[in-house]
């Protein structure tokens, strides 16, 4: 089998974590939804991975995959603290998790790049203060 395979891609925006999904009661039953930010941010990643695919077939087989998320510093903070975050000498702690983005853009890629997202066996995540908020995606065939 040939290896074509690494797919990169990114994502604009602020990543979002994968929202837990909600319930609401319709007389006797009760429906599951997906809250709103989350399913456009999923559809948002499929799109940039239908892209970054351009047609080829789904990777097969065990994946390495790569993330940076990139946020912007708080406009709140000073100008001395939003320098030093871009330096990355202040790390961002704040939301979003890493698990909820993983998990949210891992299902967006399912059928995609890959069958199922049970095929990634090494996963890296950063994330890091930057001017441009953004996720950006490498998936590479092991």
């Amino acid at each position: 089998m040939e290896q074509q395979e690494t797919v990169a891609f990114v994502v604009p925006g602020t990543p979002v974590g994968k929202g837990r999904p909600r319930f609401a009661r319709q007389g006797a039953f009760v429906r599951t939804f997906t809250p709103e930010k989350t399913a456009s941010y999923e559809n948002l990643v499929k799109v940039k991975a239908e892209q970054a695919m351009a047609g080829r077939p789904m990777i097969e087989g065990a994946v390495a995959v790569s993330i940076w998320l990139w946020v912007t510093p708080p406009a709140s903070w000073s100008q001395k603290k939003q320098r030093q975050a871009l330096n990355h000498e202040i790390l961002p702690t704040s939301k979003p998790d890493v698990d909820n983005v993983i998990k949210g853009i891992f299902d967006a890629m399912n059928e995609i790049v890959w069958k199922d997202d049970k095929q990634a066996v090494d996963v890296s995540i950063r994330k890091r203060y930057s001017e441009t908020a953004r996720a950006s995606v490498e998936v590479r065939a092991l």
